[in-house]
């Protein structure tokens, strides 16, 4: 006896392509770029304006001197970063180790490519006047921070 085989629509087994998409918003880069330039000695973001204070932005929706664009066809990004920098540090050097930084940052975190990274030195400052871009290794020598009650 031959056996019976049923036919079966090979349609019921294909399924339609699935498309994936996520977005990244440009919040993210921002607070990427941050959090990047904030493990770096010898720099300091631009400070907020009186306005930002007043309407009580906070530190991300208020960030000035970072511009983060990304491309619609390839997801590229482009970074551009201004900073101020602690006198005495070598430009080049700073520029390289701050590009460097956040191409790494950026990759890891979304594993999209990052095109460019433009770094522009608005203004030399003193170290003693902002002892947070003290080196973290001189900040003090036990390690430990210095209680003041002076405000």
């Amino acid at each position: 006896m031959p056996s019976q085989r049923t036919k079966v629509d090979p349609k019921e087994f294909e399924l339609p392509d699935t498309v994936l998409v996520s977005n990244i918003e440009t919040r993210v880069f921002h607070s990427i770029v941050l959090q990047c330039l904030s493990k770096i000695d010898g720099i300091a973001l631009l400070e907020n304006t009186l306005i930002d204070d007043l309407l009580g932005r906070d530190e991300v929706e208020s960030i000035k001197g970072i511009d983060v664009e990304q491309e619609d066809i390839s997801h590229a990004i482009s970074v551009k970063v201004e900073i101020n920098v602690a006198y005495g540090l070598s430009l080049p050097k700073k520029a390289e180790e701050i590009q460097f930084k956040i191409i790494e940052e950026i990759t890891n975190l979304t594993g999209l490519h990052v095109s460019s990274v433009y770094v522009v030195f608005k203004n030399m400052i003193q170290i003693e006047s902002r002892p947070y871009l003290m080196p973290k290794d001189k900040e003090s020598k036990s390690g430990e921070s210095q209680y003041s009650d002076d405000f």
